[in-house]
């Protein structure tokens, strides 16, 4: 990468190489635009998740014209939960402006791989590069760059707008005054890969009855679930969340990741003779829990925007669409003719997010308000999926796959519900 200082601007910058900041990077490079994607590790590096991909990923993956059908991808046909002794198997559902089916993918391939499709598309990357905060213009308070650590250098990057897709913790959000919201939904999630003799599944699977202890001793099932999910080559992606709101239950992740794996059937082999890495964790921002996702020339997108859902802990799908929408809102501003122009089209950037999210994220909250009651959530743990019409509602819902012009009842149902709540 040539670092000389004509090649030091661009008309954006995009921190953060995950798949909120490539999806930016490459819709915004693929209409021409010169975009700097900015990532503080070198390729290929770990992200702690659950790997999944829902059919809403896969929509935003085939959009990017990532090749799903070569090596590398595992397909799923659905989810299949367990709880309270009961196995169901559920098929993604059928919405007609998504793939049928699921994939799963490591991070350390699947970022790597969409960095290098908005590479392809035009943009520049930087990789080993730490921003430490943005540059802003004195007389506006706008966003003119970044400063970064590169090669233990400070250098100065300029673009008249920066794209923020640096994770939960953003830097970048906290700097302008926009912080995490206590009254969103926030999770905590651990997993850990294992390598075992078992032939690979093609479905995601989820354990509805965690158990554990209070603070007190007392037996306590949290809102959550427990995750197994296939990455190939019989290497499992094995973990756990819990979310909540407001002050953070006292749960013992660890703890309770140990204990769940120590139920599970012996033969699968999810233990330390098997593992290929630590039990590592990680925050989960919910619901929209930062806004605005515009301000004075910054866009939060993916988790630096809370874009995560708070019923499934699920993000990568919320990134690259939230991506490309924050692509296409600076495309628009960029091409109007006035600084006043662009400002009123970056302004009404929130209002996508909130029009595409606001809803559902809503109904989220509230249903994590409920499922943190113990009895509530252990009622739905062992009642839920011993009922066909509820199984498929609570999947439809979990997985945000609704059909609004659907004429099925379940569709129409769950559209009245989100209609009937105020957006996040």
């Amino acid at each position: 990468m040539d670092l000389s200082p004509q090649h030091d601007s661009a008309d954006v910058i995009v921190v953060g190489a995950g798949p909120a900041g490539c999806a930016a990077a490459y819709h915004l490079a693929r209409a021409g635009h010169d975009v700097l994607l900015i990532e503080k590790a070198t390729f290929p590096r770990d992200k702690i998740c659950g790997d999944g991909l829902t059919p809403r990923a896969v929509r935003e993956l085939v959009g990017m014209g990532v090749d799903i059908a070569g090596d590398g991808w595992v397909r799923t046909r659905g989810l299949r939960a367990h709880g309270s002794g009961t196995t169901v198997e559920m098929p993604w559902p059928r919405v007609a402006s998504y793939p049928d089916f699921g994939l799963v993918r490591s991070r350390m391939d699947l970022d790597q791989l969409l960095a290098g499709r908005a590479v392809a598309a035009g943009a520049r990357l930087l990789e080993g590069t730490k921003v430490t905060g943005p540059v802003l213009d004195p007389a506006t308070g706008h966003v003119t760059g970044v400063t970064a650590l590169r090669d233990g250098a400070s250098r100065t990057y300029r673009a008249p707008l920066v794209v923020a897709a640096d994770g939960a913790s953003s830097r970048l959000a906290v700097a302008l005054g926009l912080h995490q919201r206590q009254d969103r939904p926030m999770g905590v999630a651990v997993r850990r890969y294992y390598r075992t003799p078992a032939r690979d599944q093609d479905h995601l699977e989820a354990w509805l009855d965690l158990e554990t202890e209070d603070a007190k001793g007392r037996p306590y099932m949290p809102f959550g679930y427990g995750w197994v999910f296939p990455v190939g080559d019989g290497t499992f992606n094995v973990g756990l969340g819990t979310f909540h709101v407001g002050r953070r239950p006292e749960i013992d992740h660890r703890r309770m990741f140990g204990e769940w794996t120590a139920r599970l059937s012996p033969t699968r082999h999810f233990d330390e003779a098997h593992a290929t890495g630590p039990l590592r964790g990680a925050p989960l921002p919910a619901g929209l829990n930062r806004r605005p996702q515009y301000t004075r020339g910054l866009l939060l997108t993916g988790d630096a925007g809370g874009m995560i859902n708070p019923l499934s802990g699920e993000g990568i799908d919320y990134a690259m669409e939230s991506g490309r929408l924050a692509a296409d809102t600076v495309g628009d501003a960029l091409g109007r003719p006035t600084a006043h122009a662009r400002e009123e089209a970056l302004l009404r950037y929130p209002d996508v997010v909130r029009a595409s999210y606001g809803r559902y994220f809503t109904v989220g909250r509230l249903v994590v308000h409920a499922l943190n009651q113990p009895r509530v959530m252990r009622l739905v743990a062992t009642r839920s999926l011993s009922r066909p019409v509820l199984q498929r509602f609570m999947f439809k819902l979990w997985a945000n796959l609704t059909d609004p012009h659907s004429k099925d009842a379940l569709d129409r149902v769950i559209t009245a519900i989100q209609r009937a709540v105020p957006s996040a």
